[in-house]
């Protein structure tokens, strides 16, 4: 009998090849469903086995077969990504409603943050059905009140958005974007107030780490270099759903 974990991985999988769909058509405007799947240079409609999640792209050797443009190495990630949060989360939290809560919550994260990695932006149409899907679904579905979820919400937005009008008297630029304080209705709710903490200083820790590499990617731009901080606070707000109470016992042991 096929294990839960494995059912859960080939099903992320599938869903990584949707939400390529969903990041791809977004940014060109085009509807989610139509045209069916085609190159994006020569608009070539894709045979069955090419839009087999990481397989098409290893036995098309990352080519389109129409017409030999390299296929963006964002397919790939995007599906990788999205089995691997379907699988941790199996392993995690097994069969349930709270692991399907999850996996949808997270799949809008996935698709947020690749939009935010090349536009900058959060769009509205995936913040605000996210915030009212992580407070409906954490109320319904898991242990959290609540009141903790609505208080992480509410907390996580309003300390970023003072530090988005902080920031703005202090440099007269803007700092971090309106998205991000969005997100963070989203995020507050999933984790709840008493996780934003963590979510946070990880989100915050990765996001430092890759500012070095984005800062060497552009080194004529140096401290001015842009860096989008959406994807970090989900990164922050997945290891917190999955890992939270293991993580705080490494960064802040006790005794």
């Amino acid at each position: 009998m096929v294990s839960f974990p494995l059912i859960a991985l080939a099903l992320g999988l599938v869903l990584g090849s949707f939400y390529n769909v969903c990041i791809h058509r977004y940014l060109t405007g085009q509807s989610v469903v139509l045209p069916a799947s085609h190159c994006p240079h020569c608009s070539n409609a894709l045979s069955w086995w090419e839009n087999i999640p990481l397989i098409s792209f290893i036995l098309l050797r990352g080519r389109c077969r129409a017409c030999k443009q390299a296929i963006s190495w964002r397919y790939p990630i995007v599906e990788a990504v999205s089995g691997c949060w379907a699988l941790l989360l199996a392993i995690q939290f097994g069969p349930g409603w709270e692991w399907l809560l999850y996996m949808v919550a997270g799949g809008l994260l996935i698709i947020m943050s690749f939009i935010d990695f090349q536009e900058f932006i959060l769009p509205d149409v995936f913040t605000y059905p996210g915030a009212i899907l992580a407070f409906a679904g954490t109320v319904l579905v898991t242990n959290m009140s609540w009141m903790d979820s609505l208080l992480g919400a509410l907390i996580g937005a309003g300390v970023f958005w003072a530090l988005q009008k902080g920031y703005y008297l202090l440099r007269g630029v803007e700092g971090l974007g309106t998205g991000d304080i969005k997100l963070m209705l989203m995020l507050g709710a999933l984790v709840g107030w008493q996780g934003l903490p963590m979510m946070i200083f990880l989100a915050a820790f990765t996001a430092l780490a890759a500012s070095l590499a984005y800062m060497a990617k552009n080194a004529h731009q140096g401290m001015r270099t842009r860096i989008p901080f959406g994807p970090f606070l989900s990164l922050g707000a997945m290891l917190q759903i999955l890992y939270g109470p293991e993580l705080m016992r490494i960064f802040l042991p006790m005794g």
